[in-house]
Order: C-alpha cells, then sequence, then structure tokens
C-alpha cells in the first residue's frame, strides 16, 4: 500500500514539474501542432523561434522556421535555432532526440495528452503555467470556457454512428477505433463511434464498413482529397451500401482542427452537432 501511494505521489510530483513556470521562455522551439495553437492562443507567439510541420494553424505559424515532422526530429535542427524552452507533445520522436535535449541546457517539457475535454483544458492550463500567462481576464480563455461548457452537455438521447476517416490506404479507409484521438471526438460530439471494437487507427474492408452501417461519416480534408467529388467518394465500395451515403451525410473536416486537441477541436465538436442535431 505505502508503494502504491509513493508511486501516485512521485506521478503527482512529475506532472506538476512538466507544467511548472520556465525561467527559459524568452525564445520558444515547439513540436506539435496543438501546441503552437495554444501558445497563439495565449498571446505568446512573438517568443516563437522555431515550429514543427504539423504546426499549420494559424497561417502565420508557418512563416517560422521549421524544425521538421514532430516524430522524426534533428537535434541540429533544434540547436541551430538556440531556443531556452522545448514545448514538445507526446509524440516527439524519435527517442534519441528526446535523450539528447534531456542533456543540454534547454528546457524541455513534453505536454501530457488525453483525447477528452479535461485534456484540451489541461493542456491549456499547464502551457499557460509554463509561460506564466495569467487567464484570469484572458479574452480567448473565457470565449473557450463558455464552448467547453456547451460541448460538455452534447449528450444524445438518439446518438448516430459515426465512421471517422483518417486518410486512404489504397482503396481501404483508415478509421478512428477505440485509443485513439478519433474516439475521442466522437465520444465529446456524444454520438456513437460505429468502429469502437477496433484498437487504434485501422484499413477496414468494405464489408467491416457495410456491417456497421454509419449513419453519418466524417473524412479528414487530408483524405478526401483522393476524390474527385462527393459522389464519387460515397460511389466507392462498402461506403455506398451505408446509412451515411445514401443519404450523403458525409461531413469533411480539417484534420488537425478536429484531431489536434487544442481549442478550435471543441469548435469543430459544435460544428458536427449542429450538422448532425438530435
Amino acid at each position: 500500500m505505502r508503494l502504491i501511494v509513493l508511486i501516485l505521489l512521485l506521478s503527482l510530483s512529475n506532472a506538476y514539474a512538466i507544467c511548472e513556470q520556465s525561467m527559459s521562455r524568452s525564445k520558444i522551439v515547439v513540436a506539435g501542432g496543438s501546441i503552437t495553437e495554444i501558445v497563439y492562443f495565449l498571446g505568446m507567439e512573438d517568443k516563437l523561434v522555431g515550429v514543427d510541420i504539423t504546426s499549420n494553424f494559424p497561417k502565420e505559424a508557418k512563416k517560422l522556421k521549421s524544425i521538421g515532422y514532430l516524430r522524426n526530429l534533428s537535434i541540429e535542427g533544434i540547436l541551430s535555432l538556440r531556443p531556452g524552452l522545448v514545448l514538445a507533445e507526446e509524440d516527439i520522436g524519435p527517442p534519441i532526440i528526446v535523450n539528447q535535449l534531456k542533456h543540454t541546457s534547454i528546457d524541455l517539457r513534453i505536454v501530457k495528452e488525453k483525447y477528452d475535454l479535461n485534456g484540451i483544458h489541461n493542456k491549456i492550463l499547464c502551457i499557460s503555467k509554463i509561460l506564466d500567462v495569467s487567464l484570469d481576464d484572458n479574452e480567448n480563455y473565457v470565449k473557450f470556457k463558455n464552448k467547453l461548457n456547451r460541448v460538455k452537455k452534447l449528450k444524445k438521447n438518439n446518438s448516430k454512428k459515426i465512421l471517422l476517416i483518417l486518410m486512404m490506404r489504397g482503396s481501404s479507409p483508415v478509421v478512428a477505433g477505440k485509443n485513439t484521438s478519433g474516439q475521442g471526438f466522437i465520444d465529446m460530439t456524444g454520438h456513437e463511434n460505429s468502429m469502437s471494437d477496433l484498437n487504434g487507427w485501422k484499413p477496414v474492408s468494405s464489408e467491416e464498413i457495410i456491417k456497421k452501417n454509419p449513419d453519418y461519416i466524417i473524412i479528414t480534408k487530408r483524405a478526401f482529397k483522393n476524390f474527385s467529388s462527393l459522389d464519387q467518394f460515397v460511389s466507392i465500395p462498402g461506403i455506398s451500401s451505408t446509412i451515411a451515403a445514401k443519404k450523403k451525410n458525409i461531413i469533411v473536416k480539417d484534420g488537425m482542427s478536429m484531431l489536434g486537441f487544442g481549442p478550435r477541436t471543441i469548435n469543430v465538436a459544435l460544428e458536427i452537432d449542429k450538422k448532425i442535431g438530435d
């Protein structure tokens, strides 16, 4: 019992340490689009000297120097910008880069990720503490809290079955199963993930899609680019036999805004709610 208590205390202590105020925040590099979004949300973008290529919002962020892809960074690219602080999502990689950064004088903070409403809120709170930004009179934060409270009420008496497509792998859609940001997003809307019996992001067959027969399909813009029109998309095998295709209940959304679990994810949840309704 004492060991369990000690482990819990160490875990809480580590969580606090991640979010405690940084003393080296004058030059910041970000690895992770949701964190870049939050830095702008907090009005601290003037401190940014570099971001990774998933940081495509707001559009001004794309003008900053790039450190490469979140999961495949190089230590040279980061060090060349001489940052005092690196803020990163948990997907930062490869592991050797994390280890190398920990052996420099750079303050590295890897912010915890959880795919639910509290996860978004806690991420904002954590980064605001690291950057020493007060949220008391922050207009963006007030608006966010109001929307957060609205999303918390999105529980449906008549929930719909949703298929969420991330990308296409050949002719097979890669869809959200459980333990994914896609599952977390669908839960947020108050609806049901038609592929919740799968684990992770998985390609699925036409037969599986027909069997699940979703009421709505949400597809990322990235995946939808594979098709010349909505009619072409709803005519592909498997998809064409679903209620979603027959009623053209197809919603195309920017993947990062929906699945990044930054402030914009709240907005997309409300937009989906408006399109689907009760």
